[in-house]
């Protein structure tokens, strides 16, 4: 195994969004244990676009997993926004994933039978806000991704280019403090992932934290810093 880098961006004073030390995730199936992640370090600020990059089984995915909040270290320690995740309980987790963090996935995990407004406020239906107040910041998140003319559309209607703006647009109407996009072009064509790339880059300049997870270099030359995994561990990183 190469030299492990650790990856930290520059002193700010307001600290940052997320603070990974030393983390470590096992995996064990009876005697079996497979080390998906292996020591990482790193620490990502305020609006910060960052790609993570690495071959298969490098353990990007476990890396997105657990900044999301969607499993947890077997060892070292994870900050966000200067909690510990350890100490939250199942129901904090999950107030911190809807409000706190937008996720933007490869097969976009539209409802087929919703509209695309519909889709859009469904994490605020989530969180308990009221009707009036769902549809005005569905419609407000869908205008920001350019489909103000597309609210009542369901995905059936749209472009694969289209269903994938309404799954960014779910990730923004929360204004989370960050969003994580797995492999968010994969299924659209050059133009299309270029268009979604530009407008990730639109809403890290509006102060949002993205974190994206690629197989492709030109997409991630769109991003301000890209880490490199191989074998569970940050191997180097490339800052633009």
């Amino acid at each position: 195994m190469g030299e492990q880098f650790v990856v930290s961006v520059r002193a700010e004073a307001e600290g940052p969004v997320l603070s990974l030390v030393d983390v470590t995730k096992v995996y064990r199936s009876g005697s079996l244990e497979v080390a998906a992640l292996r020591g990482v370090t790193v620490d990502v600020y305020p609006g910060e676009y960052v790609a993570v990059m690495g071959p298969s089984g490098s353990g990007k995915s476990t890396l997105m997993h657990i900044i999301g909040c969607l499993d947890v270290p077997t060892a070292g320690s994870y900050h966000l926004a200067g909690e510990d995740v350890s100490c939250m309980s199942e129901d904090e987790l999950a107030e911190v994933r809807n409000r706190r963090i937008g996720f933007v996935f490869q097969q976009f995990n539209l409802l087929s039978s919703m509209t695309a407004m519909s889709n859009v406020a469904l994490p605020l239906s989530y969180a308990g806000v009221n009707r009036a107040e769902r549809r005005r910041r569905a419609v407000a998140a869908l205008d920001r991704v350019g489909l103000a003319d597309r609210v009542e559309h369901r995905p059936g209607e749209l472009s694969g280019g289209q269903q994938q703006r309404v799954a960014v647009a779910r990730a923004l109407v929360t204004e989370p403090a960050l969003i994580l996009a797995d492999e968010p072009t994969g299924n659209l064509d050059t133009q299309m992932s270029h268009n979604i790339m530009s407008l990730l880059v639109e809403q890290s300049k509006k102060g949002i934290t993205i974190i994206v997870v690629t197989h492709e270099e030109d997409i991630a030359a769109y991003t301000q810093r890209t880490i490199y995994l191989r074998d569970g561990s940050i191997v180097n990183e490339i800052t633009r």
